[in-house]
């Protein structure tokens, strides 16, 4: 594995992870009342967005879903017909409760972490009546009075604050400074603090790898309004990121972050990504309209400009998510030589969906400017190199994308969780206290908990539909089963549309089902709840239920299953998550979340599953949770990255010193007593057009079989001749003809050693004689399909392994893209239906490809080790061929020499061309 501790790691992401906080100087001032104004006159002022009646109903407590307000309030409000009965008025979440931590403020104490939406319930004057009717029969949550001490007011995030009317008055938040403050020495106006936007998991990730990844340099925008920013103010604050936080701001205007943010990610890219290609006129108009990808670009060339005026050699730039998906091109048209990854962390859909993006060339080219893409699964890796192959006409292979004058790797490498991060949270006392006053409070019931944003991809309404139908049809549950979920803020636009139908559908849920002293639904949102407090919610679960509609990697699967370490309670999982895709998670109850009745009775068999099948499903999910984490994603993409820019800069044919046999291989071959030849056949030794092959047979020139038997003479020298053709036909006449020489067949699936005497005959030796055969009909039968659409081509059916060839003619034939399209078409389709079930790999040549046994391999054949710091027996090692792998490898030897033959580039120390090989050989025969 390459070596990271030399390289920095400049981590391209929307939002820092940390934020900026102000700090009000004037602690004595009253609290500001709302006021509201005609007119924004910038989006930079610290305002609150107007809230759609349904958002501030759901926000405002006057339904009862809160468990938080639920448990708190002494008396509920009569009349309201999902309010909690009055019974139900000991919060399990007060930190009243905590014997640990004694009589406290409540949440109200808690300082909230900044929100993309309204963090106070304050809306426009035209949605007043609608809201205030149901908050004047809402049961209203007394909050005991605070003391006034110095704290912290939090600029609004963008989001928040991007087309309000309304402004928080400038004695609580200050746009800057007042005169003279930076000047008083106890207090500094801005605090740099954790963002609730930064992607925390990467961020934490990173730093537990502290080890491997020694530098690292984090861009992105700040999480709140800028344009009211002075240019003193952005300085220092560039200064203070940089040196504390390794981090560099891009400063993006407030309406170019909305534009890009609000209207293009979120209403365009998200929807699309997620297969929800939008109805909504508004919406489908932004699908065409170039206004907001306008902003999305410019939003991208800011953040282009940012990196390349930071960049130092050796950066490795990891661009992460569907924000920033035109960087990668934008960075290497300035920095052709940087090494740049790309990870989409959401999913990527078919390429019928895709293309109803009118932006779809511009963000994929923007992709391709990566050396590593990289998705969380092996299906989003599919769909993206089937979109490539169909809107750009480009070569997809299962492994990447082939252009011009380079190859792009594509691959599907999930994402996990920082377990020892996690591990600690876990033991925090305050996490059993919770758990304990949960299990008081829900004495005798069964928990199902859920945590999703509020958006519609997330299925929670489908979710709360199933959960209702589980109530009808089992009776012997009401009384003994609460569904808890807790709902995670987004974009107020789609929140409101997502929670506009979800509280109707809990209101209804509740009015019919609810009793006295039972709710069974209760909506909690991340505001009325600490980290330590959900974690004791998955601690006391019965079941963790996830329904959405598309999702990448389902993190929150994986928390739940490491809280129930001790319960091994059962996970419910749909399977349009990334998650499922993985065998490990197929321990789960898996549903269609659009079957409401399959989910009701998953959520039935998870609540009654005995304790030996739930351990033993659980242990399966805890396996490949353990394996698949944080640490390893971190590493493993960042030292494929590397790889797979250390393949794209290799040196070009023309500039790789040809090979001067006299002065570069003599000298050296004279002195060697113990020598190692590994000689390629096919376009090294051998130049024969396919088609003559396959109606005359194959045969070894007479000049080469000459001169490899002076070779083979000399006791000194060891020669293996590695190719990819088969034995029966082929290379059972060069055993025949080079008794002395070692031979390679089919890319390392059959091996004959060199004898150790004159009188032993070695047998070819099979290679991989576990892999089972059954997948070679299937794929013959995939090969016919292309092979009757593609004029010239055909199958070369060999012992462990198969060839197709397209050989339509010349170089110039016009039917040779055609036939190359249809290559890539079908080794896609070999490798989605058989790669992964029988183990496979493809190896594409110029007009060919092989499908053999992953595990076959030229390097394993002639016994090269992995860990070259292993001595191997010779003192002299030439390898003459066109495989870069081998010829890599071989470079790492100590005097080794490695000579290429083909025209692209190579890290081959020396070149030369194909019909001079068998010269050179001689030149070294002569000398034996």
């Amino acid at each position: 594995m390459p070596s990271l501790k030399d390289n920095r790691i400049v981590v391209a992401s929307l939002f820092l992870p940390k934020g900026t906080v102000y700090y009000d100087d004037d602690v004595s001032a009253p609290a500001p009342e709302v006021t509201v104004t005609e007119e924004p006159s910038s989006l930079a002022s610290p305002v609150v967005a107007p809230v759609s009646a349904a958002v501030a109903k759901l926000r405002s407590g006057s339904t009862g879903f809160s468990i938080v307000d639920d448990l708190t309030k002494a008396k509920s409000t009569p009349g309201s017909p999902i309010a909690a009965p009055a019974k139900e008025k000991a919060n399990p979440f007060s930190p009243f409760t905590s014997p640990r931590l004694g009589p406290q403020m409540g949440m109200a104490s808690i300082r909230p972490l900044p929100s993309r939406l309204p963090s106070i319930n304050a809306v426009a004057p035209a949605q007043m009546s609608r809201v205030q009717q149901p908050e004047a029969s809402a049961p209203q949550t007394s909050r005991p009075a605070q003391t006034l001490t110095r704290k912290p007011s939090r600029r609004l995030s963008r989001s928040a604050s991007r087309s309000s009317g309304l402004r928080r008055s400038s004695s609580v938040v200050r746009p800057s400074p007042r005169v003279g403050f930076f000047e008083s020495p106890q207090y500094t106006p801005w605090q740099i603090e954790a963002s609730s936007h930064g992607n925390t998991g990467l961020f934490n990730a990173l730093n537990s790898v502290s080890d491997v990844v020694k530098k690292k340099l984090w861009v992105g925008i700040i999480d709140s309004p800028t344009d009211d920013f002075s240019e003193d103010l952005r300085v220092d604050l560039e200064l203070k990121y940089h040196s504390e936080h390794d981090s560099i701001p891009v400063w993006i205007t407030d309406s170019e972050f909305g534009g890009c943010y609000d209207v293009y990610c979120h209403q365009v890219l998200w929807p699309t990504l997620h297969y929800a290609v939008p109805d909504a006129p508004k919406t489908r108009a932004n699908l065409y309209d170039s206004k907001s990808f306008e902003q999305y670009a410019a939003v991208n060339r800011k953040f282009a400009d940012a990196i390349i005026a930071n960049y130092q050699e050796g950066d490795i730039i990891m661009v992460n998510d569907y924000h920033l998906m035109l960087l990668p091109q934008l960075i290497r048209d300035k920095i052709p030589k940087a090494t740049i990854g790309f990870f989409l962390h959401v999913t990527f859909p078919s390429s019928e969906i895709f293309r109803c993006l009118a932006a779809r060339q511009h963000l994929l080219r923007g992709m391709m400017g990566a050396d590593l893409i990289a998705f969380q699964t092996h299906n989003h890796m599919r769909h993206f190199r089937q979109t490539v192959h169909r809107i750009l006409s480009l070569e997809a292979l299962p492994n990447g994308i082939q252009m011009e004058n380079h190859f792009v790797n594509v691959e599907a490498l999930p994402m996990g969780i920082d377990l020892a991060s996690l591990e600690m949270k876990r033991r925090d006392p305050e996490v059993a206290e919770w758990a304990a006053n949960l299990r008081q409070r829900y004495n005798g019931m069964k928990l199902i908990v859920g945590r999703d944003k509020l958006d519609e991809v997330q299925g929670v309404r489908q979710k709360v539909l199933a959960f209702e139908v589980f109530l009808e049809k089992n009776p012997e549950f009401h009384g003994k089963v609460v569904l808890i979920q807790v709902a995670l803020s987004t974009t107020s636009e789609n929140e409101a549309i997502t929670s506009h139908s979800l509280s109707h559908t809990i209101s209804r849920i509740n009015s019919r089902f609810s009793t006295f002293a039972w709710t069974p639904v209760v909506l909690l949102h991340t505001t009325d709840l600490n980290f330590s407090q959900y974690l004791a919610l998955l601690t006391v679960a019965d079941a963790f239920l996830v329904t959405s509609l598309r999702e990448g990697m389902a993190l929150r699967t994986h928390e739940f299953i490491e809280c129930q370490e001790e319960r091994k309670r059962p996970l419910i999982l749909s399977e349009f998550t990334g998650s499922y895709s993985f065998s490990g998670f197929r321990s789960c109850f898996v549903v269609n979340p659009y079957d409401a009745n399959m989910t009701s009775q998953a959520i039935k068999d998870a609540l009654t599953i005995s304790d030996k099948e739930a351990t033993t499903r659980w242990e399966d999910l805890h396996k490949h949770v353990i394996t698949q984490t944080a640490q390893s994603f971190i590493t493993t993409f960042l030292t494929r990255t590397k790889r797979a820019h250390d393949d794209r800069t290799q040196k070009p044919f023309h500039s790789i010193p040809r090979l001067n046999v006299a002065l570069d291989l003599k000298p050296a071959y004279k002195a060697a007593t113990h020598r190692l030849f590994l000689l390629a056949i096919e376009n090294t030794l051998v130049i024969q057009d396919p088609k003559h092959m396959r109606d005359n047979g194959f045969q070894l020139p007479e000049e080469v079989v000459r001169v490899l038997k002076e070779l083979s003479a000399d006791e000194k020298n060891v020669i293996y001749l590695l190719s990819g053709l088969p034995v029966k036909g082929a290379l059972d006449k060069v055993a025949a003809a080079l008794p002395n020489v070692g031979l390679i067949a089919e890319e390392g699936c059959f091996i004959k050693n060199k004898p150790s005497s004159s009188d032993e005959q070695p047998e070819w030796i099979n290679l991989v004689p576990d892999v089972d055969p059954a997948w070679k009909q299937p794929c013959v039968e995939i090969l016919n399909y292309f092979a009757e659409r593609t004029p010239g081509s055909f199958i070369e059916e060999r012992g462990a392994s198969i060839r197709w060839r397209y050989w339509p003619g010349n170089a110039d034939d016009t039917e040779l893209p055609w036939a190359r399209r249809q290559a890539a078409e079908a080794q896609n389709h070999i490798w989605d239906s058989l790669g992964e079930k029988f183990g496979l790999r493809i190896v594409p040549a110029t007009r060919s490809f092989l499908v053999l046994p992953r595990n076959a391999n030229r390097l394993n054949a002639v016994d090269i080790p992995q860990d070259l710091s292993t001595p191997i027996p010779y003192d002299f090692v030439v390898a003459v061929g066109n495989d870069e792998k081998l010829l890599g490898r071989v470079n790492a030897i100590p005097g080794s020499y490695t000579i290429s033959t083909s025209t692209r580039t190579s890290d081959a120390k020396w070149s030369i061309e194909k019909t001079g090989v068998t010269e050179a050989l001689r030149s070294l025969a002569s000398e034996s």
